[in-house]
């Protein structure tokens, strides 16, 4: 994500901006949902919902920012084709936003395949979901229509499954009007779901109190990242809104490739090199370090190996297992490589309290990121 802007916008609509203690209230866009988690007895979907406004989704998302570059090259056909085995395999839900190169595109002749290859029962289960990044300019009705009704003509669909909305600047309360003007298409028939990415407890609390009817908050949250658990999580219960969790498995890291590595020693392990790898290794060494990490990474293994799993299939549970998250997000690198074995294999792993316990005691070695970068989100808003 590029840098923000500061624009200071003029606000034509009135809003609260100043936090105070949440005190849910009922109006046209009620933010009280208390019956908004509905796990199905496949274990696999869940719906979230604010009020009236709800969607059903795997609880294992299909992350595509792997399409954006730096993976290696996608082919569309090739890629299309991946999407379909994942859908087919009951991994129905895709994750993708406005800037992620042609991810949106590669949706839209995804779907135009199952309209046409696939049973309508099938149809009616995939799930695209995708977020708008806009820099904080002024946000007119216009201007969000607009921005709206390319991503509905890429990914070829009447109405949005979900629309994911990120803001860069906090001090232009700008997000505010954008996420008015999303509640209204909402209203009219173009977006069935709004939702936030990468906001914080703070300006999540802010948006409920001015009634605008989110159902999720994408935010970063692993074994390493366990901020959303500390502040954000509490809010999200008190309203029904959801986590949706991204670097979940940290690019690949949290997997055996890299159990008994030492990154320190030139060529003798494998190479950091997708932006993904070198994201999540330096939220490692913000963390504790690659030593604490290869401790992790044994509990892991030794848990995964007792029911056999992978370790990444221990990790996404144990986040998947947290207050208040409805699903995390495994990216795909579409006709390039597969784990749909291992993802698959998350919706019937139960992991004891031993498990837990264990588990739970490594990753509390580490520091805490709350204090070392702020709350979920702030890694994007630090100059």
């Amino acid at each position: 994500m590029s840098a923000f802007v500061n624009i200071n916008p003029l606000k034509p609509i009135k809003y609260t901006t100043q936090t105070r203690r949440y005190s849910p209230k009922l109006g046209r866009n009620s933010v009280r949902c208390e019956s908004s988690t509905e796990v199905t007895t496949e274990k696999r979907q869940i719906k979230v919902s604010n009020g009236n406004n709800s969607l059903e989704i795997c609880r294992v998302l299909n992350g595509m920012w792997q399409t954006s570059g730096g993976w290696g090259r996608i082919d569309r056909n090739d890629a299309v084709q991946a999407m379909l085995r994942y859908t087919d395999a009951g991994l129905s839900t895709f994750d993708m936003a406005d800037h992620y190169g042609p991810a949106e595109d590669l949706y839209g002749i995804f779907i135009n395949r199952v309209r046409r290859e696939r049973p309508p029962e099938l149809l009616e289960k995939v799930r695209g979901l995708t977020k708008w990044v806009p820099s904080p300019v002024k946000m007119t009705r216009s201007f969000v229509e607009g921005s709206i009704d390319v991503s509905r003509k890429r990914m070829d669909v009447e109405c949005l499954d979900m629309l994911q909305f990120h803001w860069w600047d906090y001090a232009n309360t700008g997000y505010l009007d954008a996420l008015k003007h999303l509640t209204d298409l909402k209203d009219e028939g173009k977006i069935k779901t709004v939702a936030l990415t990468n906001f914080d407890t703070e300006r999540l609390r802010i948006i409920l109190e001015n009634e605008i009817p989110v159902v999720s908050n994408q935010v970063q949250h692993s074994l390493i990242d366990m901020r959303p658990q500390q502040r954000m999580a509490e809010l999200c219960q008190q309203t029904g809104v959801k986590l949706i969790t991204y670097g979940t498995v940290m690019g690949g890291l949290l997997s055996e490739k890299f159990l008994d590595t030492n990154l320190a020693i030139p060529f003798a392990g494998p190479s950091l090199n997708t932006p993904s790898l070198q994201k999540y290794k330096r939220m490692i060494d913000a963390w504790g370090g690659w030593s604490l990490f290869q401790t992790l990474l044994q509990v892991l293994n030794k848990v995964a190996r007792k029911h056999g799993v992978s370790i990444s299939t221990v990790a996404v549970k144990y986040i998947l297992d947290q207050p208040a998250v409805a699903g995390s997000m495994v990216g795909v690198r579409l006709g390039l490589s597969e784990h749909i074995k291992d993802v698959n294999a998350v919706f019937s792993l139960v992991l004891d309290e031993e498990d837990v316990d264990s588990i739970r005691e490594v990753s509390s070695r580490g520091k805490d990121l709350m204090r070392v970068i702020g709350d979920c989100g702030d890694e994007y808003r630090r100059a």
